[in-house]
């Protein structure tokens, strides 16, 4: 569903993302993972068509983004990480809206656009503006705009912020309904206990090289008490030393 080759992103003479490689077959749920500066955001806009990488290859659905976007971006849905969307339109309208970019037909789109309001429990303020949603309902709205076209590949980053408990649950089942489909999804999130949870594959990301690209179980297996948060820390945290810790102590005091 996803191929990535070789792929390379620089800003000027930083080289943020360095001559990565990985594929996601359809069914699968792959969290990315990342300290910040890791390379993590830079690899997503790539993968979504945002920025343009400085080498490399990528396809969705067997369609070259650079060379055929029109054809991959058709396959992928896509929840940012900052909830964008159009505070002069209401919710209702932005939905109507992402409907006709993907063409779809009136009726369709009518029905899709309802059964995601009603099951997102956005109903009520669908003829509001979104300028006064509340950051979960940009959320929601987000994510119901990236699954009207019923997309065969999800990328999500950072799905679950401002959203409550009840709805990072229902996030999660439409996520694995999703796999259970055929669909694949690429999870980017800092809750490592909802990546956890939710994904069969964990590639993790440091200083624009990926780290590990394993099964979540052979991951977690890594760690004395099974923990996706503790194998993370170790392979990515900062070694800071007793005298280093003692003088940021002091600044705090």
């Amino acid at each position: 569903m996803l191929e990535v080759q070789n792929l390379t992103i620089r800003y000027g003479d930083f080289e943020a993302v360095k001559n990565i490689s990985f594929s996601i077959r359809p069914g699968e749920i792959v969290g990315l993972l990342g300290p910040n500066g890791a390379g993590k955001s830079s690899t997503v806009k790539a993968v979504v068509g945002i920025l343009p990488p400085e080498n490399g290859k990528i396809s969705i659905g067997g369609h070259d983004i650079s060379t055929d976007s029109m054809a991959a971006l058709r396959c992928l849905g896509y929840v940012p990480d900052n909830a964008a969307a159009y505070n002069l339109l209401t919710g209702k309208e932005f939905l109507e809206l992402t409907a006709a970019l993907y063409d779809l037909e009136k009726t369709e789109a009518r029905t899709k656009i309802d059964g995601l309001l009603h099951g997102l429990s956005l109903e009520k303020i669908a003829e509001k503006l979104v300028s006064t949603y509340s950051k979960g309902q940009r959320q929601k709205l987000v994510i119901a705009s990236s699954l009207l076209h019923d997309p065969d590949f999800l990328v999500m980053d950072e799905p679950l912020n401002g959203l409550d408990v009840n709805a990072v649950r229902l996030v999660r089942e439409i996520i694995t309904r999703m796999a259970e489909q055929g669909k694949a999804v690429l999870f980017c999130s800092h809750s490592l206990e909802v990546v956890q949870k939710l994904c069969s594959r964990v590639i993790i990301l440091h200083n624009g090289e990926i780290l590990r690209d394993e099964p979540t179980d052979v991951l977690v297996n890594l760690s004395a008490d099974k923990s996706l948060e503790s194998v993370f820390f170790e392979l990515t945290a900062s070694k800071m030393d007793d005298a280093e810790l003692f003088e940021v102590l002091k600044i705090l005091n």
